[in-house]
């Protein structure tokens, strides 16, 4: 049984278990989040260069993993997942009877999926809150908008194009759940009978900058006025959380198809700029964690 150490007013306190690109990406942005607090950065490999990096800011770092968070447990409020989908799923069976609340960065696909710019008040009082997937975030939101221009879909395509330097062991080992957890998302949250995600791992040198492309048949019946009108309104919701967010090909109907081209550019905190399939996650987990510090006050 957990024991509130805290007062309203006090930073969430948080622990982060993995220390691959994603966990250190995240871990950069809880330490410049003024309501969010560190106090463990746990993983598996003592030579990891986010355990380093953590160890610099003066973070408290393990190489237990989730037993670092069991040990800890009575002084966290949150536990951050950026391990690995089959990882996560062990993790949360053990935080589950524990009452910490745990935000999967993980396509794990385990329970309540969150895109912020779709449902973040009605995740804020769930014990578990998965974040989908990196492509889920940037694209989920602008196949919603197609889907409320509409009276429902018949087939719906999601491709996401990202950086080979930015995309981890892990990332690599989960492309099927990432593919299935999109899907899932993606019919989650727009009135869809059928959806495909493909996803490219680019190895050019310079990287890429993360694009994603949201496509439906023009034989739909979409409303492009309205479509128009929603894909701005989503655009400037997301980059609110996720500044390097952006519309590049607003709604356009040619060649037999309607589609819709958004691009990630990150902030550069962990990896470079172009690995905005960082930033499109862990500020939207962040963005949850937020939250939940705004409401508690």
């Amino acid at each position: 049984m957990r024991t509130q150490t805290s007062s309203p007013t006090d930073p969430l306190r948080v622990g982060i278990v993995g220390t691959g690109n994603i966990g250190t990406d995240l871990l950069l942005k809880v330490i410049a989040s003024p309501v969010l607090q560190c106090d463990v950065f746990a993983g598996r490999r003592a030579e990891s260069p986010g355990i380093g990096l953590a160890k610099s800011h003066g973070v408290t770092t393990s190489v237990d993993g989730i037993e670092a968070i069991v040990e800890r447990a009575s002084d966290l409020d949150i536990v951050f997942d950026a391990t690995s989908a089959k990882d996560a799923e062990r993790h949360w069976a053990i935080v589950d009877p524990l009452g910490l609340q745990f935000i999967d960065l993980t396509p794990a696909n385990l329970g309540k999926l969150c895109v912020p710019a779709l449902n973040l008040d009605e995740c804020l009082e769930e014990q578990y809150v998965g974040m989908v997937t990196c492509g889920g975030q940037a694209a989920v939101p602008m196949a919603h908008c197609i889907n409320e221009a509409t009276n429902g879909l018949s087939y719906l395509e999601i491709v996401s194009a990202s950086s080979s330097a930015s995309v981890g062991p892990a990332s690599r080992a989960n492309l099927d759940e990432y593919v299935i957890t999109t899907e899932q998302a993606t019919r989650t949250f727009c009135d869809v009978e059928d959806a495909k995600t493909i996803l490219i791992i680019n190895p050019a040198e310079p990287g890429i900058v993360m694009r994603n492309s949201i496509t439906v048949s023009a034989s739909e019946q979409v409303d492009m006025d309205a479509l128009r009108a929603a894909v701005d309104t989503m655009e400037k919701q997301i980059r609110s959380y996720v500044p390097g967010y952006r519309v590049v090909v607003p709604p356009v109907n040619a060649s037999g198809r309607i589609m819709i081209t958004v691009e990630v550019e990150g902030r550069g905190d962990w990896l470079p700029r172009s690995a905005g399939n960082l930033d499109i996650i862990t500020c939207a987990a962040v963005a949850v964690a937020e939250a939940r510090a705004e409401r508690r006050v």
